[in-house]
């Protein structure tokens, strides 16, 4: 379609300067195509020229028409002419098709518009009109085709910008090709690097990805071009030369693969040189090239072999000589194998392991990598291998696992994958030390996934050595051994049990160890000749107390039990390591307990066995006497078998004078655990054992433990506890324990709370317990000399103060009870002789308190006397309310119990100055606490405690008045009152009176007595 104000003359003029610029350049056309169509402008221009086109503005309006389509589609062809002429030939080739397609396009275009002329000229121009019906119908007919040499070449370049991967082969084929279709002679190399210059520069500004992959492969190609004729085509030597029909010679590979590449291109195979289609692909061995081929090869590479010697014996060497001789060393090895026995017999190989040997530091990472990776190469020959072994090649390779570069550790474990064939090679390679550890390491880094699975199959057939099995176990690879104990000949089984019993094992591979061969190993308990390293081994595995679980499972406790107690030919050694056994599995509570021992169904915490442990304590081996203190302080610490326990003790025979006889024995271990096991017994039994204490005049022994700077922190804790337990009369707290005695708690009870703010352990623990305890003792009974220690230490002070460990809740209960003792022994002081009150009493005698007056404004409101701050009897004047009402909250119960008695103190008083004391608690939100507490807890002694303390409190009428609409307690109230226990019930009753809930008399005599504690 032709412009409209595009006039005749200007399209006249437009044809005349694009013909005239088809014709400036004819001579330069290099392809057949463009020639062609230059041929037709020139007969164009002939014709246009004739003298009826002269004036074109009086031509009629359909030879108007025609030239201005001639003027359009012309130059439009100028344009892809253009192309053929200006641009690289290989740009040129690369879009043939579409230049073609281009101006067959307007050929045809213009033969339509020269028809239209032909048509409207008049009858008196047949000269005129037949050369226009000539020239359309030539440029119609015309057909611009692409040749079949350019057609392969397009198809395979239009690949190379997929870009696709070819050989070197195809390469070859694409050189020869390409020179084919440019004219170039195949071996005019630096024509055809100007060909590929040319094309870099029509591509400057060009955005196709896929004519710059075509750049990049041609140049790639071209790189690696050889003019050389020797070499044909590539630099690279032939191995398997063979001659086509075409007479042309090649490498067997590289043309087999080029005959498939043009199959799979659907075009006939041709000859890479020639280009000429092959009618038969027949290839025919070049036995006289092959021969100088070889000959050649083996005098170069004798000639290499000598210059890599004399490169490797210089004292001195440089870092670029070595690695050059160590790239011709591997290329050697892979190139030419026949030549494998020139680089042994002259010594490279050792002088390549001496290299790593005498030089691995100074050489760095990528020389050692290097070296490796031509060892490797070279190791496929059976006698270099030998050669690498005797030279102790595996120790460096080993080292090499732990290379800085990937490069030198895939090489290292390549070849140790080399090695590992042979059985006596993986013995070798796991005998050197670090070597399986660095193995498994690499096999389980995810990182790498190639070296692991190298790493991998270098473990596996390590595996298969007997004699490996030791140091793969001790590397953490236990299934060779595992699978060896569970399914071996005995022998087998028994050596593989020694193997664990000497072992230093993990935790993890002790669980599974466990897991997979405790049955096989309580078997092996059964055969004389495999007890001692099954006992071994079990001992072992119970050190890890998860395995406790599966050893009781597996039936160990009954054959260990026989063994201990009931096998009298049984060797001391058995018993001791059985004994062991036994105190690792009980030491943690919660999976022996049920287990039977005997076909009786006698478990471990039965009378008799007890009984029978007691009595071999003093018969039997030092070791054993350890375990089996062990034993039993592990069976009286279970929540399961306490009580049974500790009863079968006391009950036995001289049960506990037998651990009293330990408590000072020379060992340390005896002395720990009979501590421990008196502790406990004293918590169940205090007044039996305080008897037996005082019996065998141990008393004594306890306190100079703890004042002992040799003993150890477990004993001492252990000793506190003993003390804090027995019940001690008042004269054995002044004279055993004595006042002076009060001050080295405190310090201490100071210096366990400094330890314990940066950790907290179970013998920190037991030691504030058991200080807390002691302190108690001078709690419980208070005369002037007490009251003066009392005083003097600031005991409610220190108890108040470990109410604020959140870890320990005995120790706060324990510290809530002394300030209970401290209050009430306050309040009994500072209560009047008689009434009316005189002039002395408990403040006046003892200086710190003041007598009982008259109530007045500054009498302390729960004692109704004027209460000094540093009483040390007061909670209200030592701040201790706050910090009780705050225990409230614990989630410990018997914390709560504690706090709430030490609060009902406060309240025990009703006489003078009661509602002031009440006043005060509310003040102090000691009522709502424990109202609050009260709603949310179940019937037991926590509900009635509080519900006792709560009734006191309502009986002022200010409190009972302000909780008289608190729903929650009234129904709170009403559900002990249905539900509680018999006190509950009755303090239940009386506060619903006295918030006028229900009608009756009053229950404030019933109330009187304080809840028992």
């Amino acid at each position: 379609m032709t412009s409209p104000s595009y006039t005749a003359a200007a399209a006249a003029e437009s044809i005349h300067r694009s013909l005239a610029e088809l014709s400036s350049s004819s001579s330069s056309d290099s392809f057949d195509n463009s020639r062609r169509f230059t041929a037709f402008a020139s007969r164009l221009h002939l014709l246009l020229n004739h003298h009826y086109f002269l004036n074109s503005d009086s031509l009629s309006p359909a030879l108007q028409t025609a030239l201005k389509g001639i003027a359009s589609d012309l130059s439009k062809a100028v344009l892809t002419v253009s192309v053929y002429r200006k641009r690289s030939k290989i740009f040129v080739l690369i879009n043939c098709k579409s230049l073609s397609a281009s101006l067959q396009q307007h050929s045809s275009a213009i033969a339509s518009w020269l028809a239209l002329i032909e048509s409207s000229l008049s009858d008196n121009l047949p000269d005129l009109r037949k050369k226009t019906s000539d020239l359309s119908r030539d440029m119609k007919l015309s057909h611009f085709a692409v040749t079949e040499n350019e057609e392969r070449l397009h198809r395979t370049l239009q690949k190379e910008g997929e870009g696709r991967q070819t050989s070197k082969a195809v390469q070859s084929a694409i050189i020869m090709d390409l020179a084919r279709c440019l004219g170039i002679d195949s071996c005019n190399y630096e024509e055809l690097i100007n060909q590929v210059k040319l094309f870099k520069t029509d591509l400057a500004n060009s955005s196709s990805v896929s004519e710059r992959r075509i750049l990049v492969s041609l140049e790639k190609i071209l790189g690696s071009w050889s003019a050389v004729p020797g070499m044909l085509t590539l630099k690279e030597v032939m191995k398997e030369p063979v001659v086509l029909e075409s007479s042309q010679t090649y490498e067997r590979s590289a043309i087999e693969y080029w005959f498939e590449r043009c199959l799979e291109d659907g075009r006939d195979p041709t000859c890479p040189v020639t280009g000429a289609v092959l009618k038969s692909l027949e290839l025919k061995p070049n036995i006289g090239l092959a021969g100088a081929i070889e000959e050649w090869v083996n005098r170069n590479v004798e000639i290499e072999v000598k210059c890599a010697v004399e490169q490797l014996s210089k004292e001195s060497m440089e870092a670029e000589g070595v690695e050059r001789v160590l790239n011709v060393v591997y290329k050697i090895s892979e190139e030419h194998p026949s030549n494998w026995f020139r680089v042994r017999n002259a010594g490279l190989v050792v002088m390549i392991v001496n290299l790593l040997r005498n030089s691995s530091k100074s050489i760095g990472t990528v020389l050692r990598s290097k070296a490796l990776m031509a060892l490797l190469s070279m190791a496929k020959d059976e006698e270099s291998k030998k050669i690498m072994l005797e030279e102790g090649i595996t120790r460096f390779t080993i080292h090499s696992l732990i290379g800085s570069s990937e490069k030198e550790r895939e090489y290292a474990v390549k070849l140790l994958l080399e090695f590992s064939s042979d059985e006596a090679c993986c013995t070798r390679i796991a005998s050197e030390k670090g070597a399986l550890v660095l193995l498994s390491s690499m096999a389980g880094n995810l990182e790498h996934p190639a070296l692991a699975n190298v790493a991998e199959q270098v473990l596996t057939r390590i595996e298969v050595a007997e004699d490996s099995v030791q140091n793969l176990a001790a590397a953490g690879r236990f299934e060779p051994l595992l699978s060896r104990l569970r399914g071996g000949p005995d022998d087998i089984k028994i050596e593989m049990a020694s193997i664990i019993g000497r072992m230093t094992l993990t935790n993890n591979s002790k669980e599974q160890i466990a897991q997979q061969c405790a049955q096989t190993l309580v078997e092996l308990l059964s055969k004389p000749e495999g007890r001692t390293p099954s006992l071994l081994a079990l001992n072992n595995l119970s050190g890890l107390d998860d395995n406790a679980t599966i050893l009781v499972e597996s039936a160990v406790l009954p054959a260990l039990v026989s063994i201990l107690l009931q096998n009298q030919g049984a060797l001391q050694e058995w018993k001791e390591f059985a004994a062991s056994i036994i105190a690792n599995i009980v030491s943690k509570p919660g999976h022996w307990e049920l287990a039977s021992i005997d076909n009786k169904g006698n478990s471990m915490q039965s009378e008799s066995v007890v009984f029978n442990l007691v009595v071999l304590l003093l018969v039997t081996s030092p070791q054993c006497q350890a375990s089996i203190l062990r034993i039993l302080y592990g069976m009286a610490s279970s929540p399961q078998a306490a009580e049974s326990v500790a009863m079968h003790i006391k009950s036995s025979e001289d049960g506990i004078n037998t651990i009293f006889h330990f408590l000072e024995y020379p060992d340390v271990e005896h002395r720990i655990y009979a501590f421990k096991l008196t502790r406990i017994l004293t918590e169940k039994f205090a007044q039996d054992l305080a008897h037996e204490v005082k019996h065998s005049d141990k008393l004594l022994l306890f306190k100079e433990k703890l004042l002992d700077n040799q003993s150890t922190e477990s004993e001492k804790s252990d000793a506190a506890c003993v003390l804090a337990n027995l019940p001690l009369s008042e004269d054995e707290v002044k004279t055993v324990l004595e006042a002076s005695f009060v001050k080295w708690i405190v310090m201490n009870l100071k210096k366990q709370q400094h330890i314990s703010n940066r950790r907290t352990s179970r013998p920190t623990s037991s030691m504030d317990e058991g200080l807390l305890g002691l302190l108690l003792h001078f709690t419980r009974s208070l005369d002037q000399e007490t009251i003066s220690v009392v005083k003097e230490h600031q005991l409610m002070t220190i108890f108040c103060e470990q109410l604020s460990f959140p870890a320990k809740p005995r120790v706060k209960q324990l510290a809530a009870v002394g300030l209970m003792n401290l209050s009430e022994a306050g309040r009994m002081l500072a209560a009047p002789d008689s009434e009316p009150p005189a002039p002395k009493g408990f403040c006046a005698s003892l200086i710190f308190m003041c007598w009982r007056a008259s109530p007045e404004p500054s009498n302390c409101p729960i004692h109704n006397a004027p209460c000094e701050y540093n009483s040390q009897l007061c909670l209200l004047k030592s701040n201790c309310i706050r910090p009780l009402v705050d225990l409230l909250h614990d989630e410990d119960a018997n914390v709560q119990i504690a706090a709430i008695e030490a609060l009902s103190t406060l309240v025990l008083d009703t006489s003078h100055g009661y509602k002031r004391a009440v006043d005060e608690l509310e003040k102090q939100d000691v009522i709502a606490a424990v109202i609050e507490l009260f709603t949310e807890i179940r019937p037991g002694v926590l509900q009635e405690r509080a519900l006792w303390m709560i009734e006191r409190a309502l009986r002022v009428d200010s409190p009972a008045h302000r909780h008289s609409l608190n729903q929650s307690l009234v129904r709170a109230l009403v559900e002990a009152l249905k539900h509680g226990t018999a006190n509950a019930k009755r303090h239940a009753q009386d506060a619903l009176t006295n918030l006028k809930e229900i009608s009756g008399v009053s229950a404030k005599a019933s109330s009187q007595s304080r809840p028992q504690r």
